[in-house]
């Protein structure tokens, strides 16, 4: 019998770390369609407050700050889709040039340095919002530390994803749950 979270032929320990890897691609996954969500709001918002600048010849208030947290929020989960898919800044001319031994190596160590940075967004992230939501932001009134709420949250997904490729355990992901780009990691599990 097969299941949808790990293969009847895994080791217990491969099950728990497919367990792991179900619920923060669940969590994920939720992010991402949230993400589809904020992009259209934001659309909304912009084009709702050119109409009115337009045509009405006035400004929505509100609308440039809340359009600003929605794109910093979008910033940092960007990032963590960057990190996912392998899409952030490397230089493959010259790792594309080295033998296959130091070419591992140097992706081990890109995972690492990626691994860290996501360390300094949570830790660095989580101590901003934080001391920032005592301060109120000037149209909204709501709480600024709300600005940088996706900090940590990105730092987080930086951190797994990278930690998921320094260990080769992207093969327990769930492609099922992540949609048809991830087709080709489905074959690994």
């Amino acid at each position: 019998m097969s299941h949808r979270i790990y293969k009847d032929d895994m080791k217990p320990f491969e099950k728990g770390i497919c367990y792991v890897t179900f619920f923060f691609d669940v969590v994920y996954r939720i992010l991402l369609e949230y993400s589809k969500i904020v992009l259209l709001v934001i659309v909304a918002i912009v084009s709702a407050q050119v109409f009115s600048r337009k045509f009405f010849g006035s400004s929505i208030r509100w609308s440039e700050e809340v359009a600003l947290v929605l794109m910093i929020w979008m910033a940092f989960i960007s990032m963590a889709v960057g990190v996912e898919r392998h899409l952030h800044i490397a230089i493959e001319m010259f790792a594309n040039r080295l033998p296959a031994k130091a070419r591992l190596v140097v992706e081990k160590i890109n995972d690492t340095a990626t691994f860290l940075f996501g360390i300094v967004l949570m830790v660095y992230g989580s101590r901003l919002v934080s001391s920032t939501m005592s301060s109120t932001l000037p149209a909204t009134q709501w709480p600024a530390g709300i600005e940088y709420l996706m900090m940590p949250v990105g730092g987080f997904f930086i951190m797994y994803f990278s930690f998921l490729s320094l260990f080769n355990l992207e093969k327990y992901r769930h492609p099922d749950i992540e949609g048809d780009d991830f087709k080709e990691v489905e074959g690994a599990v």
